[in-house]
């Protein structure tokens, strides 16, 4: 059988012939990979084969090519660059003669020349493919099809390369870009592949936005296509123009009052969804880019210097004709909604929030009349889109104004709590979910409380929808009362608040909410138990005994919940398990931070069996489980101290089994931060397991395979593990040591911010480290142990690795600080001898930096150490 049959197999309603060709293709590749490439090249590029074999060898060429996996990806990437040069030629050919000749939409070859050209460019191969793409097409003899698919390859290569290795070439794209969608073009096809195209590449195409003609150019197409008759062509212009605003605001000026502003007013007023969403996407962009030119301003004026970009207000001044668009399209809600549904109703919100941290008090008097004209009104759209619109302004303007403002629409957003329309309730609960989250002290206002707390209780009472937003509400409004009260200087927590004698009702409630048999609609069972966690968190003396209540009845439920784990049939019953589960464990780690010291023992050995039980069962086994009882854990070690020890034997092994589990790497991170925890409650007892624990934490730092998020963590376990046992921690001194030294030399990627934050977190896990070590060797003594001298020798390299950080203008502030206390504990360890290592102009400097910091911890430390370092001076 041919290869051709065999293709057109694949996509037989036949299983047995779908299953022959589909183990031919399968053996073909395992025997010789790149001839059956180079078929089903032949097969792709001939224009007398059927449809049906084209395509899927097409398909097949692309999964050789390329996968949305990354690691799998590379491979492909690899497996390609190791191929004879002859075959790649041979394939490349091939595939780039099929652009232009498939009948189908779209085509398989712009796709197999784009994943080829990302593995051969960034090596400085293929080097004529984009000459040869812009010729295809620019010559006048191309047809329409050659036209689309070779812009449709460029925007493939685009969309997946890296933006340097093309900005050499961004003027033959931009040629081809721009030939393809001139107005004058016939056919939308080619021209939305153009625009689609333009919209990849606009990151590379910095130089060509820089020269003025080349970049009124580039706006006068874009603007021409905004004006297509093609829905899906003004679509992919006005994305463009969306994209060119967040990357070249700076240029936008001249075009905004001309074009841009019309264009994208006439945009948000389309009844066409996908036109309406780009227009007001647009001015959330806009809002955006003004936002950060603030926060970038105030930071120039702080530093005494002008800013590099300035802000040409364009939402202020838009804003008197933005918002009656913004608030009428607020009113094309659907009776029926559906949450996951993107569109312009919901964008108007987003676009009224930003605009109001944008604007602020500016925005005010253009929304507050909507409101009063429509909060009343008959259509429950329009009290819908008045209640969302106030809510949205609620962040932003002066806090002060808008508290009077927010006293006075209280008890209408009270009264509307009863709406008829499920809508209405749900937005109503939404905003006042955030007046108690901006304006707290208009939530517990006494002229409003009493009734805000019937109308929110009976609110839990509503579709899942409303209660949601309820509960939320409710969170906000005990984190308001709580922080409302002021504590006298010996209090650590209030006697009492506003919310006391509803506070056992609200619980009753939430905890009979969590219940409900549609829990699981619109997160409502989530919600509850948050709200139920604030609720707990944020209690006062005089509702302690709602909590202790609380927390057996979190007990009782998860021992229910337990003892389930046999009766469960389906992967979705199965997946509601065991979110019940973790969110068990985090309400169980809320009520356990506020029981007493003293009723702590008497409730833990209930607590702790059903987690180990938890831990032994199949669902502990899933990651997200596994970490949320590792967290519960971490509370009760947190709250027994010392007396945790009578469990460590039989929770070790599920300790060890979380410390391996390298692939789930949150439940590898809880677990290196449990083991810190232990050491800091068990002291000296933690030795009897030290072997096994650092054994551990050490292969964990040399494993590759190992989330870089976990390796900074295990470093500042090594210095509670040196705290807690003290000079016995000299038998993993050099071993540690040598780790560190190793840590402390690495460099990453300066324009990835994320690799610059890993560093600052493994630089101040090896300070921490070191710092612990030190005071563990010292001892707690009035005279340092003789055991702290073994760390002498290391003094030097310790000092540089300090200098090293602070010299680093990406250090952090927590570097500093960490810095700082090292300095200070190998000033108060070794004396005198510090002096030449502390006396340098850099040390110096970082403690200044540090006396000068906002930060308490920072401050404090670099100020001791200072001190310290001035006592030996006087001394000597």
């Amino acid at each position: 059988m041919d290869l051709v049959t065999l293709l057109e197999k694949t996509v037989s309603s036949d299983n047995n012939e779908l299953e022959t060709a589909q183990k031919f293709l399968e053996q073909a590749s395992l025997q010789d990979l790149p001839e059956l490439m180079k078929q089903l090249s032949d097969v792709l590029k001939h224009p007398g084969h059927s449809t049906v074999a084209r395509m899927q060898a097409g398909l097949q060429l692309k999964n050789f090519l390329y996968s949305k996996d990354n690691a799998i990806k590379l491979q492909h990437q690899q497996r390609w660059l190791s191929y004879p040069e002859d075959v790649r030629m041979y394939i490349k050919k091939n595939i780039f003669e099929t652009l232009g000749t498939e009948q189908t939409r779209p085509g398989s070859a712009a796709q197999c020349v784009a994943y080829v050209a990302c593995t051969e460019l960034p090596q400085g191969q293929w080097l004529d493919l984009i000459a040869k793409l812009t010729e295809n097409v620019t010559k006048a003899d191309s047809t329409e099809m050659m036209k689309e698919s070779t812009l449709e390859t460029i925007g493939y290569i685009c969309q997946d390369i890296e933006p340097e290795i093309l900005q050499t070439q961004s003027n033959e794209i931009l040629t081809a870009i721009v030939h393809g969608m001139k107005k004058d073009e016939p056919s939308n096809h080619v021209r939305l592949a153009a625009t689609n195209a333009l919209l990849n590449s606009l990151e590379f195409t910095k130089a060509n936005f820089e020269k003025e003609t080349e970049r009124h150019f580039i706006m006068q197409v874009v603007c021409e296509a905004t004006q297509s008759t093609d829905v899906q062509v003004k679509v992919s212009a006005l994305q463009c123009l969306v994209k060119i605003m967040s990357l070249y605001y700076q240029y936008m000026e001249h075009y905004m009052g001309p074009a841009l502003f019309a264009i994208t007013m006439e945009s948000m007023k389309s009844p066409v969804e996908e036109v309406a969403l780009q227009g007001i996407e647009f001015w959330s962009n806009v809002c955006d880019e003004e936002v950060d030119l603030a926060i970038e301003a105030s930071e120039a004026a702080e530093q005494g210097r002008p800013p590099e970009r300035t802000s040409r207000f364009y939402a202020k001044g838009a804003l008197q004709y933005l918002i009656p668009i913004l608030t009428q399209t607020l009113t094309r809600q659907e009776d029926f909604d559906d949450d996951d549904d993107w569109n312009p109703c919901k964008a108007a919100g987003v676009c009224l929030m930003l605009m109001a941290t944008c604007c602020e008090d500016d925005m005010v008097p253009f929304v507050l009349p909507f409101v009063k004209d429509n909060i009343k009104g008959s259509d429950w759209k329009y009290r819908d889109a008045a209640v969302m619109a106030f809510g949205s302004i609620l962040e932003g303007p002066d806090p002060t104004n808008m508290k009077t403002i927010v006293e006075q629409a209280m008890p209408m957003l009270i009264e509307l709590l009863k709406d008829p329309s499920v809508v209405v309730r749900d937005t109503t609960a939404w905003t006042i979910g955030r007046v108690c989250e901006l304006l707290p002290e208009a939530a517990v206002n006494e002229n409003f409380l009493s009734p805000l707390l019937q109308a929110l209780i009976e609110g839990l009472k509503s579709e899942p929808r409303v209660a949601a937003n309820v509960c939320w509400a409710f969170s906000s409004l005990a984190e308001a009362a709580y922080e409302s009260i002021e504590l006298q200087e010996d209090q650590t927590e209030p006697d009492s608040y506003c919310l006391s004698s509803a506070f056992e009702l609200i619980v009753t409630k939430l905890l009979e909410t969590t219940d409900r048999p549609d829990g699981s609609q619109h997160n409502l069972r989530s919600a509850a138990y948050e709200a139920l966690m604030e609720m707990v968190k944020n209690s006062p003396k005089d509702c302690y005994v709602t909590v202790q209540k609380t927390t057996m009845v979190i007990l009782q439920r998860l021992e229910g919940v337990l003892r389930m784990e046999g009766h469960i049939q389906s992967n979705v019953d199965r997946v509601q398990y065991n979110d019940l589960q973790s969110l068990l464990c985090a309400t169980l780690q809320s009520v356990l931070r506020k029981v007493t010291p003293e009723d702590a023992p008497q409730i833990s050995d209930p607590i702790m069996t059903a987690l180990l039980q938890m831990f032994s069962t199949s669902s502990g086994k899933s990651g997200g489980v596994q970490e949320d009882a590792l967290l519960a854990v971490s509370t009760l070690v947190e709250v027994l101290g010392e007396n945790f020890k009578k469990y460590m034997e039989a929770f070790k092994p599920f300790l060890s089994i979380a410390l391996k589990n390298v692939a789930e790497y949150q439940v590898c991170l809880a677990a290196v931060g449990l083991t810190g925890d232990i050491c800091r409650a068990l002291g000296k007892d933690v030795l009897l397991y030290c072997d096994e624990l650092m054994t551990m934490l050490l292969e964990n730092l040399g494993n590759d395979g190992v989330h870089r998020s976990v390796k900074p963590q295990i470093l500042f376990v090594f210095g509670d593990v040196a705290l807690a046992i003290g000079p016995e921690f000299k038998k993993y001194l050099d071993v540690v040591l040598g780790t560190l030294q190793q840590a402390s030399q690495a460099q990453v990627e300066k324009s990835d911010y994320d690799m610059i934050d890993y560093l600052n977190d493994l630089r101040e896990g090896c300070l921490e480290a070191y710092t612990g070590i030190v005071q563990g060797l010292k001892g707690d003594g009035e005279h340092p142990n003789a055991d702290v001298s073994l760390v002498q020798p290391h003094i030097n390299h310790m000092l540089s690795f300090v200098e090293h950080v602070f010299l680093d203008e990406d250090h952090t502030d927590s570097n500093i600080a960490a810095s700082c206390g090292l300095i200070g504990d190998l000033v108060t360890c070794f004396g005198a001898s510090m002096l030449p290592f502390v006396e340098k102009e850099t040390i110096t400097n970082l403690l200044t930096e540090g006396r000068r910091s906002k930060i308490g911890k920072t401050k404090t430390l670099s100020t001791w150490t200072t001190k310290e370092i001035r006592k030996l001076k006087n001394v000597s």
